[in-house]
Parts: structure tokens; C-alpha cells; sequence
């Protein structure tokens, strides 16, 4: 399949046929690391990451693969360059809009490693992740518990409607999906044999899942209020032992990290020091159990963005 050339923004913009695509490429670049076989075949190759808030994973992921494929990396954000102060690249956020225009005047091909709409690069990791435990991705119910208005709903809701998989958001209702993307999620998935619901009923929603998925429903620099509504509102939806008991008994737990299940970290105390809460969105029990491959699921990004990278870019 030839992809070379081609932008990875959002996964709206790609078939389901390139999407396993890039997870099959994902595993057999993963098998070659694992046997030591080299894959450097964009030696001589260099690449930019540009990055308007710090990150773990992501950046990892994307330095290691490129030095895997013999690239050069120069690392970009805001702290150790003019982005945003002296260079005129958008500097208003981290919107969809932002890699959208870069993309548009690039002329290289650009990937989007987050933005607040869309993680398409999680996507591919994720998907081989489920793949690798499960052994399938067609039919699988997958249920989101949480915040699901932002990137990673997002996201998760387009790739199962792609995949033909069960998508199901569980959640209060005022952190549905917006009504234009459920409504293209479901058009797409008449033609894959996906599924789409939108549900505020944990036990209906958890009932005979595959995959419980969740991720933080609140990000660092929101005020103190915002946590204060959100964990409210969510608290009925945090992934516990009780939420595991509806799902099927080779259900796994996955979280695209980080994660706030226990005090052992600065945000984690001072969660528990301002609302009394030693875990969020997920249990330290669920975590930290057998069910969890979110582990897997981490190592998983760097192999997953790794075939991106070599799909755009190789001959």
C-alpha cells in the first residue's frame, strides 16, 4: 500500500484498509526490533518535532522509532525556541486547526502527535494493543468511560466505527461526543458493521465489554473549579472492580497514560490534598491488575508511530 507522501492528521482521512494497514506494519516492525533485525531504511532522513506542550510518550515514541529508522531528530517547543514569540506558526493553542494549517503549506508530510481534537498516532497503538490481547478488532465492544468530548473520544469513536467494532461511550451526558461527529461515526459505521451508542448507564454500558477504556478527565492548568465539576460529574464513572464485574471475563483495561490511580505522584497528592480522592478515573486495583495491558499499550506507541513515519516517508 502506498502511503508515502501522505499527512496523518486524523484518521477521518484514511480508509479502513490503510488503517490495518499501518497496525499490521506496526506489528512487523515490532517483531523486527524484537529479533534485532535492522530497519533503517530512512537513513539519512531528518525530521522536526514540534512540540507546544511537554510530553513523555509521545516524545519517546517519536526519538527512538526515528533513530530506529536511522533519522536525525531536532526537538522543538516553546521553552527552547521562538514558536509562538518571534515565528509565526500559530501559537493559539493546541488546536486541529494548528496542524491543519501546517500541514496545508509543509509540503513534507506532517503528523499530528495530539491536539485537543484528535491522537490519531495513539489510535495505531491502541488498535495493535487489542489485537495482540484479544486476537480480533471486528466486533469487539469497546466502552469509554469518561470525559469523551475531547481527543481521545474522539478518536476512539472514529477508529472503532472504522474497524467495524462496538463503540460505546458511558458517560454523563454533557460529556457526550458532539452530535456532527457521532453523526459521521455512525454513517461510517452502516458500511463497516460498527456500532455507536452513547450511554449514561454503567451497567448497561459496561455490560459484556472487551475493552474498558479511560483516560484523565481533567488536564493540568484548568482551574480549580473545572476539576471540582468534572470529578462530580464523573465520579460515577470511574473504572473500578465493580465497572470489570459486567464485562467479560477476558476483558482488558487500557489508558493512553498518564494516569491518576495513587498519591505516588505531585499531581496524585495534590488531587488527594484539594478533594480528599486517592484515585480518579481509575482504581489503583484495576490498574495494577492482570486486566491492564496499558503497559503494553505504551511500548506499542513507539512501534505504531515508527510504521506511520515509515509509511509516509519510504520509498
Amino acid at each position: 500500500m502506498q502511503l508515502k507522501g501522505r499527512n496523518f492528521l486524523k484518521l477521518m482521512d484514511y480508509t479502513p484498509e490503510e488503517i490495518t494497514y499501518l497496525i499490521d506494519l506496526s506489528q512487523e516492525l515490532k517483531e523486527k526490533k524484537k529479533k534485532g533485525i535492522r530497519h533503517d531504511d530512512l537513513t539519512g532522513k531528518n525530521i522536526a518535532l514540534i512540540f507546544e506542550k511537554t510530553s513523555t510518550r509521545t516524545r519517546c515514541s517519536f526519538e527512538v522509532a526515528a533513530h530506529d529508522l536511522g533519522m536525525h531528530v531536532t526537538y522543538l517547543d516553546p521553552s527552547g525556541s521562538q514558536i509562538g514569540k518571534k515565528e509565526s506558526i500559530e501559537y493559539s493553542g493546541y488546536g486541529q486547526e494548528i496542524v491543519e494549517e501546517l500541514a496545508k503549506y509543509a509540503g513534507v508530510p506532517v503528523w499530528n502527535g495530539l491536539t485537543n481534537e484528535f491522537h490519531p498516532t495513539q489510535m495505531i497503538a491502541d488498535m495493535l494493543t487489542i489485537r495482540e490481547h484479544l486476537g480480533r478488532l471486528k466486533g469487539v465492544k469497546f466502552v469509554y468511560m469518561g470525559d469523551a468530548r475531547y481527543n481521545m473520544g474522539n478518536s476512539l469513536m472514529v477508529t472503532c466505527a472504522k474497524l467495524g467494532m462496538d463503540f460505546v461511550a458511558c458517560t454523563n451526558k454533557k460529556y457526550f461526543p458532539n452530535d456532527e461527529l457521532v453523526k459521521y461515526c455512525k454513517d461510517v459505521a452502516e458500511t463497516t458493521g460498527a456500532s455507536i451508542t452513547l450511554t449514561e448507564d454503567v451497567a448497561e454500558g459496561t455490560k459484556d465489554a472487551d475493552v474498558i477504556y479511560t483516560d484523565v478527565w481533567v488536564s493540568m492548568g484548568e482551574p480549580e473549579d473545572v476539576w471540582a465539576e468534572r470529578i462530580n460529574d464523573l465520579k460515577p464513572y470511574q473504572v473500578n472492580a465493580k465497572a470489570f464485574e459486567n464485562a467479560k471475563d477476558s476483558a482488558i483495561f487500557m489508558h493512553c497514560l498518564p494516569a491518576f490511580h495513587d498519591l505516588k505522584t505531585t499531581i496524585g497528592k495534590q488531587v488527594y490534598e484539594k478533594f480528599g480522592l486517592s484515585e480518579l478515573e481509575v482504581t489503583d486495583e484495576v490498574f495494577e491488575s492482570d486486566r491492564s495491558v496499558v503497559f503494553d499499550e505504551a511500548e506499542n506507541r513507539m512501534h505504531s508511530i515508527k510504521a506511520i513515519m515509515r509509511a509516509t516517508l519510504a520509498d
